[in-house]
């Protein structure tokens, strides 16, 4: 397979390199850039001398149309631009931005504060949330990769929800990231001094992956209340960790909570059930394309805490996106993606 990637200096290009480069199927990997045409991509970043010491591209639609599959990893308010005039030309989009997510442009432009890609294109494109939108991924022209919060948040809260289990009215979403998910730009919130023994809450009830969790809610367990989500900025570079808080529906147990899980992820490899733990934290899954998520019930308020962790950068970004395309092109999702955690 010939790969081309857009965007490929930042955090999610590179993490894409690192993968694809170790997949059975992918024979070359092509860099795009629009502003840093021919540069050698090793002279960059050193870690990929003799691994990818090629020139980086400029990006051109004709050239774009010869890949089978193009991966863009830029800020939001490119693709938009950018991928539609590539949709039927050939090669499988795969878009890891958030301008595709959002079914209502109004809603993107109300969150993003951008312009929103063109109706016809948000129409074609297919949320990437593999678990959960496997059959209209294997025929997507276009797929949006989803954010990496809502990954966590809705792979440990769909099949709870879908099966009436929890209150879908009442649901609290605490969730912590790691810097790399603010991308490799320098700015206040992510400057050293800032960031370093400090933990931050952002966005206040602000952010970008509010409506696409509840569009994803919406869509897959048929729920329409609105959540409460908070974000939080800690000092470590990769992972999330999410918590969830929701009252229990009159008859659940935290045993139905757990058979649920495992009977919803039990034939697919990326999602891990911890029945039993005492630890529970982000650098079981750093580096790797794993889900993890453990349940506990509160007797005493009858309410579920419900607790999942990924590397922002794999599940949440580069990851599911390979895993995606292994759908769309027919192979095992595990190709390319076997890495074992990096737990030190």
């Amino acid at each position: 397979m010939k790969v081309g990637i857009i965007g490929a200096s930042g955090y999610g290009g590179l993490e894409l390199i690192r993968l694809l480069h170790n997949h059975t199927e992918v024979e070359t990997i092509d860099l795009f850039t629009s502003s840093e045409e021919g540069i050698i991509f090793s002279h960059k970043y050193t870690h990929l001398l003799n691994i990818h010491d090629e020139p980086l591209l400029k990006i051109e639609n004709d050239r774009l149309a010869d890949f089978d599959v193009v991966f863009a990893s830029t800020p939001s308010g490119v693709t938009s631009e950018l991928l539609p005039p590539l949709i039927g030309r050939g090669p499988k989009l795969i878009d890891l931005s958030g301008d595709f997510r959002l079914k209502d442009p109004s809603q993107y432009e109300q969150w993003y504060k951008k312009k929103p890609a063109p109706i016809h294109a948000i129409e074609k494109s297919v949320y990437g949330l593999t678990e959960w939108n496997e059959t209209a991924i294997q025929h997507a022209p276009l797929i949006a990769n989803p954010g990496c919060y809502p990954t966590a948040v809705l792979l440990s809260l769909l099949p709870l929800l879908k099966e009436n289990l929890i209150d879908a009215t009442q649901i609290v979403i605490d969730a912590k990231s790691g810097i790399s998910g603010a991308g490799n730009k320098p700015s206040q919130m992510t400057h050293f001094s800032e960031t370093n023994e400090n933990t931050a809450i952002y966005k206040l009830h602000q952010h970008q992956h509010i409506p696409e969790i509840e569009q994803a809610i919406n869509r897959f367990a048929d729920h329409s209340s609105p959540i409460t989500f908070t974000t939080h900025l800690v000092p470590m570079t990769r992972g999330i960790l999410a918590t969830s808080y929701a009252p229990l529906n009159e008859g659940t147990t935290e045993k139905q909570l757990i058979e649920s899980l495992q009977e919803t992820y039990k034939n697919h490899p990326f999602v891990r059930i911890i029945k039993e733990t005492n630890k529970f934290g982000t650098n079981q899954v750093y580096g790797s394309n794993f889900c993890d998520i453990h349940v506990k019930v509160d007797p005493r308020t009858n309410r579920a805490t419900i607790v999942s962790v990924i590397d922002n950068l794999v599940k949440g970004a580069a990851g599911q996106a390979i895993q995606n395309m292994n759908v769309q092109f027919g192979f095992d999702q595990i190709t390319g993606l076997q890495q074992v955690p990096l737990f030190i």
